[in-house]
């Protein structure tokens, strides 16, 4: 995908079809590296509509995250080193639980068979 300065340009017109749908002129779409059905987000600004695709918001929420990170101090290594024991704790939390309950029916089926 292309990469550009922040600008504001005019590119084209383009009109609404019978469905709704709006033409990408190719070159642009080319530019933009948009291939058939990639996802827009669709912005108003008061009486006009900005079209953002979405692989661009992504890439920007992506840079976003970095800075937050590397602003606290974190790297990619001391991240995957907490997996581990994140994993355990996710594991523990769901499977305990849905253990205990499987326990509980047991007993209280083998409670109402005496």
């Amino acid at each position: 995908m292309a990469s550009r300065q922040a600008t504001l340009e005019y590119l084209t017109t383009t009109k609404i079809g019978e469905k709704g749908q709006l033409t990408v002129p190719k070159q642009f779409r080319k530019d933009l590296g948009l291939g058939t059905g990639a996802p827009f987000a669709v912005l108003r600004l008061g009486d006009g509509l900005i079209l953002l695709p979405e692989q661009q918001r992504f890439d920007h929420l992506c840079e976003q995250v970095s800075s937050a990170l590397t602003g606290a101090g974190l790297t990619p290594e001391s991240i995957l080193a907490t997996l581990p024991e994140a994993r355990k704790r996710v594991f523990a939390r769901h499977y305990k639980k849905s253990e205990s309950s499987k326990i509980s029916r047991r007993q209280s089926r083998d409670h109402r068979e005496r």
